[in-house]
């Protein structure tokens, strides 16, 4: 029960990584909020915790509008009391060629990955400096820290995010809050499913995704929140302005082996 009593706010929690995340904060006694765009699976992740007889509200919130968020937080600050910890993992993935893809993409990505990540800790940060403690982690991507073809403007935005976290990091780690950020790699849940569906032949793309980690498998989002959970704890208060890689080994190639042996 390392967070009982505390109040946790998981964006982008209605699935994947934000589902295992804010059902693991609630068995181990906090009181969390589910900060999703989709009602549906917004309300049925609270369900889930609830009827385990843990401490959930949903929030229907768009993270790509301050005032959205900002009304989130202080609807958590009403019904459960200040937030002490923010986990901001609301994403989504944009792809297209640089040159023929619209501007409107462009914003898309970044309202979500980057604006989204930068107003969330804009609207809980004023309520942790009262408390002078809080915990902010960051959800990035591998695609942070290193380029990976055809997937552009989403890397810019998440290294955006290793950069936003840095610069508060920073700014804030004298006032009792760390903010951290962590960069999975292939992760197996219902967005990249989706990715899976929009080729030819999904298993065989799945089958290759998974042949390309050096542990021959995508990850699980309970290894992804374990470690969110471990960040977000008081095991770890000296990790300040961290990116933490959880990728079963995928950025340590720099690329695929050839026939010729060629380095």
């Amino acid at each position: 029960m390392r967070f009982k009593n505390k109040v946790v706010i998981v964006t982008g929690a209605g699935s994947g990584i934000g589902e295992t995340t804010a059902i693991k904060f609630a068995k181990e006694g906090a009181k969390v909020v589910i900060a999703d765009i989709d009602p549906k699976n917004g309300k049925r992740v609270s369900d889930i915790i609830s009827k385990s007889n843990g401490s959930a509200l949903f929030v229907e919130t768009n993270v790509a509008s301050f005032e959205t968020v900002n009304q989130m937080v202080d609807k958590t600050s009403i019904e459960f009391g200040s937030p002490d910890i923010l986990i901001n993992n609301a994403g989504i993935n944009v792809f297209g060629e640089p040159l023929n893809m619209p501007d409107s993409e462009w914003k898309r990505a970044f309202s979500v990955d980057l604006d989204g990540v930068w107003f969330g800790c804009k609207a809980v940060l004023p309520h942790m400096l009262k408390k002078n403690k809080g915990c902010i982690v960051n959800v990035a991507s591998v695609h942070g820290i290193q380029i990976i073809p055809n997937c552009f403007p989403y890397p810019v935005a998440k290294h955006g995010v290793i950069g936003l976290t840095k610069a508060l990091a920073v700014d804030y780690a004298s006032k009792g809050i760390k903010i951290n950020s962590i960069s999975p790699g292939y992760i197996d849940t219902p967005i990249v499913e989706r990715f899976f569906q929009t080729k030819p032949n999904p298993q065989e793309a799945r089958k290759e995704a998974e042949n390309h980690q050096p542990i021959k498998r995508m990850g699980t989002t309970d290894e992804i929140a374990n470690v969110i959970m471990f960040m977000s704890s008081d095991e770890c208060n000296y990790m300040i302005g961290a990116n933490i890689v959880v990728d079963g080994g995928i950025t340590l190639r720099m690329h695929e082996n050839d026939d010729t042996g060629a380095g």
